[in-house]
């Protein structure tokens, strides 16, 4: 099998492009390069993608013995990636854009010039596993990468390929020594890769600039002004503008926000507890819809908690009801839902969630 192998310049995806040599496969290693100022990626352990990772991939490939490029996909990636998470921002909110990464970059304009050249499959870092065209979690929990995978059709899922996600990280790092690769003891980059100071609000402040509000309360009584809603999350606690507590003593939360009229409402945190939500635009990584309730697991963040809920289809939008309450659930989030499974849970499908429904 002809495969293309994604590097990032991290052990991750240099264990699974090995992986690939060592299964046999015709592998061709290949860099992205996502900004026009690459020097600007990464901070130490933050961001990546930079001038330094390439040279990382490209001398892991070396040792690989495979041939090696770095492909532009800048402009794709400030479009697909960048401009869509600044402008959900300033709509209110909340997206992951790991989430679309994969679904825009790697797995969507990456796979097409793949299989356009005539590779048969993309093979990338991802902790996370196929069996028999199913989508799983993988075998480490704490790495597990399945949630931000979730948005890939039946289709993107054949032609991809996770060769390290039956493994514990700390094993791929011993077998990337044994391999002699320089990467092995590399620090994972974290946070968001585009914004290697790690402060969002800063990044959207200078995109989206100043668009004056109020912070209310739940009688609709002002307690502070802000700046802009693209410097608020449902379920945010801190730099709230506001003088101290609620009337109860206790700490304020947002638990909604109106960007068409800049309002930032707060309230108690029973007041973030949500039972039902509603995604749109819906895939399910089978291929086939449900045809009527699922009884499901539902994570809504990277690597927070799943609860047993009920998922069906009403229309074009997936909507849940959960068993259990979640907290602080956002829109522009992506819900993922999965089918408890002794082989490890199978990824079902996922949607972007536009309402989150209390508790009451």
């Amino acid at each position: 099998m002809k495969v293309l192998a994604a590097m990032s310049g991290g052990v991750d995806s240099s264990v699974a492009a090995a992986r690939m040599v060592d299964a046999g496969h015709d592998v061709v290693g290949v860099h992205l390069a996502l900004s026009h100022v690459p020097g600007t990626l990464r901070t130490g352990s933050r961001g990546c993608c930079s001038k330094e990772d390439a040279g990382d991939a490209r001398r892991v490939a070396d040792v690989l013995e495979i041939p090696f490029y770095v492909w532009d996909f800048a402009d794709e990636f400030k479009a697909g990636v960048i401009d869509d998470f600044v402008s959900s921002y300033a709509r209110g909110q909340t997206p992951n854009p790991c989430v679309r990464c994969n679904e825009r970059i790697k797995f969507s304009a990456l796979a097409t010039r793949a299989l356009a050249l005539g590779f048969d499959a993309v093979a990338t870092g991802h902790y996370a596993r196929l069996s028999g065209g199913r989508l799983r979690r993988a075998v480490d929990p704490d790495k597990d990468q399945s949630y931000v995978l979730a948005v890939l059709t039946c289709d993107q899922l054949r032609h991809a390929a996770f060769p390290i996600g039956d493994t514990p990280k700390p094993q791929i790092r011993a077998e990337a020594a044994r391999r002699g690769l320089a990467v092995a003891d590399k620090p994972d980059s974290h946070d968001i890769c585009f914004i290697p100071s790690g402060d969002t609000r800063a990044f959207l402040g200078e995109r989206i600039g100043v668009r004056r509000g109020s912070v209310v309360d739940q009688r609709g009584s002002v307690l502070a002004s802000h700046e802009g809603v693209h410097g608020f999350t449902i379920g945010q606690r801190k730099g709230l503008g506001i003088a101290g507590p609620g009337p109860d003593g206790r700490p304020r939360y947002v638990t909604a926000i109106d960007a068409d009229s800049g309002t930032i409402e707060v309230g108690s945190a029973a007041d973030l507890d949500v039972r039902q939500l509603t995604g749109r635009q819906p895939v399910f990584t089978a291929g086939t819809s449900p045809s009527g309730p699922v009884e499901c697991a539902v994570q809504v963040r990277a690597h927070g908690e799943a609860v047993d809920a009920v998922a069906e289809l009403a229309g074009d939008d997936l909507v849940v009801r959960l068993r259990t309450p979640l907290r602080g659930v956002a829109p522009g989030q992506t819900l993922v839902c999965y089918r408890r499974d002794p082989d490890g849970d199978e990824v079902i499908g996922s949607a972007t969630i536009t309402r989150a429904a209390p508790r009451r």
